[in-house]
């Protein structure tokens, strides 16, 4: 995105870094965010008159650095563009906000949850059907019931048919076996160092808190979406995890919504699409305050096994036939 009113990028920022993990220097970083906002006349962002919210979906170490579990390939250079344009930017966005995919290991998505007839866990990235729960195939972890909070290993079978027979009658992704990943506590669960550092920046130089959603840690349900889970509700109606309505507020009230993140066929597409069934059904025109950073987002690929590319493309082709926008950040338009 090129205008006439973009910032210089600041000398610390080094390119070179976004694909590694280290410590930001918080008061260095913040002195110097002070000093640029004197420099060059960034104003607080409460004074905005036009309120521009930049969402940036799960850019976390274990979707975005080559050695962590879910490494979307692509978002090294995703996030290197994503840094940049927050610093050039930075005086036209109003308010940052990160979601963070948050696990445990005993979820209904990572091996621990699932054994075969022999106890062995199912590898990653297997697919569990109906079928497959009703045949024995795959049987949820009997081991797993006080974790769980549930009393008998009956219950435990009926609930795990009852999911994934939920995900094929709305239409979702069939229940993937993720390999461990975003684990709260752990390094993978952080923020990409570079991009933390960059939100860091834009919070004093503009005097606005970033915005921190955790998302994904319920264990009986997956959550790609930041504003609601794949199921909503346990086989006798208590709710599995509530709709973010907050958050949703929130971002619908801006005068301009921007998203990037990862991954585009995943996360992204089902926290957009979530957005977009919202705007639906208020008012449609709302779809035009959303623009979608494609070049800040990339979609799952694992060569030879999978590959979401088409699939993330049709969905965003929706999106843009609903009226949101599908830009890079070398697209040119007026702030």
């Amino acid at each position: 995105m090129t205008t006439a009113t973009e910032l210089p990028i600041p000398e610390f920022f080094d390119p070179a870094k976004v694909a590694q993990v280290w410590r930001v220097p918080y008061q260095e970083r913040a002195v110097q965010a002070r000093q640029w906002a004197q420099q060059y006349r960034i104003p607080p962002a409460r004074e905005d008159q036009r309120r521009t919210i930049l969402l940036l979906i799960d850019v976390q170490n274990t979707f975005c650095l080559p050695e962590f579990e879910l490494f979307v390939q692509g978002a090294v250079a995703d996030n290197q563009r994503l840094c940049r344009f927050i610093y050039t930017h930075l005086a036209h966005i109003s308010e940052i906000i990160v979601t963070l995919d948050t696990h445990t290991a005993s979820q209904i998505f990572h091996p621990l949850f699932w054994i075969d007839a022999n106890g062995e866990p199912p590898p990653p990235l297997t697919t569990i059907t109906v079928d497959d729960v009703k045949c024995g195939r795959w049987q949820p972890n009997p081991q797993l019931l006080a974790s769980l909070g549930m009393t008998d290993q009956q219950s435990l079978q009926a609930y795990a048919q009852y999911y994934v027979a939920q995900l094929a009658a709305k239409g979702k992704f069939p229940l993937t076996i993720w390999p461990y990943h975003a684990m709260l506590g752990g390094i993978g669960h952080a923020l990409v160092s570079a991009v933390e550092e960059a939100c860091f920046f834009h919070t004093v130089a503009r005097q606005q808190q970033t915005r921190i959603e955790l998302k994904g840690n319920h264990p009986l349900t997956e959550n790609y979406s930041v504003l609601r889970p794949e199921v909503s509700h346990d086989p006798q109606g208590h709710p599995l995890g509530s709709v973010n309505t907050a958050l949703i507020e929130h971002l619908l009230a801006g005068d301009r919504l921007m998203i990037a993140g990862q991954a585009k066929s995943h996360c992204v597409a089902w926290t957009v699409a979530d957005l977009l069934s919202e705007i639906q059904q208020r008012n449609p025109q709302l779809a035009q305050r959303v623009y979608l950073l494609e070049d800040c987002m990339s979609p799952v690929v694992v060569p030879g096994v999978v590959d979401f590319s088409e699939a993330a493309n049709r969905t965003f082709a929706e999106f843009a036939a609903a009226g949101m926008h599908r830009i890079t950040t070398s697209t040119s338009w007026n702030l």
